[in-house]
């Protein structure tokens, strides 16, 4: 059972580590310097990754979404009904025929609050579609392929088309302090590791615009190259030409897109057929779309290559694996992290909502003090303490600069006159 993370008035989060007793709610006003510090020690460790699912790309101002929707919005807008027909979306023709040859509702509760789950059943059809050899198959094969073709457009346009590219720097703002935040990491241990679902490039442009050098498995210059030997090189800057004496650059990271991106394409050459461009027009040739079939997909290259990676980056001794915007909802990413809670020396360190059900309750259950849960209620009214803009602004270290403009405002409170009122 878990605490509820309200208590009276006072602002309170849940911080779950397993079987300590003394953890469960903190209270904001006086509890959160200690949890800061415990994860401030846990992202010293000497092997640190991240995992950014899909809810660290979504910002809300006010009542807007000013980042990507993550994957029930996305399924709500996707299944409604619409009059008159929009051609992006299932025609009223087209939603009748799904439900009259196999059954197919759109409006059901099951589709329309995961994409995931049409995905999965639509990927099916095709298959067997696809192998049929009845004559009568062609016009179902044609309204299944062309809705699956609808949910690519429709994905591609929301990584591709909203507030954000339209002059909206919410969601970038939060990726470049995350980045700023992770570099103070101590240059003598291992440079940290990025693993993100997400097919946006919010941290690619991050990285680009702070400075920060990074290494994503792609070489080469006119034309980038997915070759997996890149995540074995390092950055090194040379501190003494007559001795050769170099040392790590400690502004290094690693980035690993586990289902690939919108400046992902595909042709022809050879051993490197995976190429990174910008974004296009239209849907990518490579992109892992939301669907359960993806465990399957996971198999070819590259996925096979980007999750040997992250598998060996978080089964190595003192590892901790930190997990932002990500419910738990890919089997095959949560096959690997439970291979790694066999692990004694990993950790895991996740920001979520800690009443939720399935895979969640199931890390409570495990009474695991090496499982950290952290969420539940923010500092004020609308927030909460799992979504990516307060984990930035709240449990990660500050940097040195942030610190001392906090100090110089505190010392100009405190000193500053008291106002004596008129008489």
């Amino acid at each position: 059972m878990v605490e509820k993370a309200d208590v009276g008035n006072e602002k309170k989060f849940s911080f779950l580590r397993g079987g300590d007793p003394s953890s469960g709610t903190v209270s904001w006003s006086d509890g959160i310097d200690a949890v800061r510090k415990s994860l401030a020690d846990a992202m010293n460790a000497k092997n640190v990754a991240f995992l950014l699912g899909a809810g660290c790309s979504s910002s809300w101002k006010g009542d807007q979404e000013v980042g990507i929707p993550t994957m029930a919005p996305l399924a709500k807008e996707f299944t409604a009904a619409r009059n008159p027909d929009d051609a992006a979306f299932p025609t009223a023709a087209e939603r009748a025929d799904l439900e009259k040859m196999y059954g197919i509702k759109l409006g059901d509760i099951e589709y329309a609050r995961n994409l995931e789950r049409l995905m999965e059943l639509l990927f099916s059809m095709r298959f067997v579609l696809g192998r049929s050899s009845h004559d009568n198959v062609e016009a179902g094969r044609k309204l299944v392929d062309g809705t699956i073709e609808k949910v690519r457009a429709f994905l591609w346009d929301k990584c591709t088309n909203g507030k954000f590219a339209h002059g909206d720097t919410t969601v970038l703002k939060l990726y470049e302090t995350f980045y700023r935040k992770l570099v103070l990491r101590d240059r003598s241990l291992p440079r940290p590791w990025v693993f993100t679902t997400n097919y946006d490039v919010f941290n690619e442009t991050a990285m680009d615009r702070l400075g920060l050098p990074y290494a994503n498995g792609f070489s080469g210059v006119v034309e980038r190259r997915f070759n997996p030997a890149t995540f074995r090189y390092a950055l090194a800057e040379q501190l003494d030409v007559s001795s050769k004496k170099w040392s790590a650059v400690d502004s290094f990271v690693y980035l690993c897109k586990l289902h690939g991106s919108i400046t992902w394409t595909e042709d022809d050459h050879g051993l490197f057929p995976i190429r990174e461009t910008t974004p296009g027009n239209v849907p990518g040739k490579v992109m892992i779309y939301p669907t359960p079939a993806k465990q399957n997909s996971s198999l070819g290259s590259p996925y096979s290559d980007l999750f040997r990676e992250f598998q060996s980056r978080i089964v190595r001794e003192q590892s901790v694996l930190f997990t932002m915007g990500y419910a738990f909802g890919d089997e095959h990413i949560n096959n690997i992290i439970y291979q790694a809670l066999t692990i004694p020396t990993f950790r895991l360190v996740t920001f979520v909502e800690p009443t939720l059900e399935g895979e969640i309750a199931k890390l409570r259950e495990l009474d695991d003090p090496r499982i950290w849960i952290i969420g539940g209620d923010g500092r004020t009214d609308g927030r909460k303490a799992h979504y990516f803009d307060t984990i930035i602004e709240e449990f990660m270290p500050q940097r040195p600069a942030d610190r001392i403009d906090d100090a110089v405002r505190k010392v100009l409170e405190t000193m500053a006159p008291n106002k004596v009122s008129p008489e």
